[in-house]
């Protein structure tokens, strides 16, 4: 299984969605809120954390900054740039 899939968010999910959704999600599927089924909360558990450990992974490796400050600045409008750049002339 896909771990976007697995976890349940879009293509543009922000840093911050894919560490929540990964809290939701072992919140709900961790074995101690499952004592009559152990094996498959563990299973989940375990593809859960593998999935967000892909993620991770595949973000470090990314080579864009993922600070929301960092994606504010870049995502200007170009009014917002020229005057950032010009200071409102």
């Amino acid at each position: 299984m896909k771990a976007k899939t697995l976890l349940g968010i879009h293509n543009k999910a922000t840093l911050h969605d894919i560490k929540t959704r990964y809290k939701v999600l072992m919140h709900q599927w961790h074995p101690d809120k499952h004592p009559d089924d152990l094996q498959t909360a563990h299973a989940m558990s375990t593809q859960i954390n593998d999935a967000y450990a892909t993620l991770l992974e595949y973000c470090s490796a990314y080579e864009y900054n993922f600070d929301e400050d960092f994606l504010k600045e870049q995502t200007l409008t170009p009014q917002e740039w020229w005057s950032k750049k010009f200071g409102g002339r």
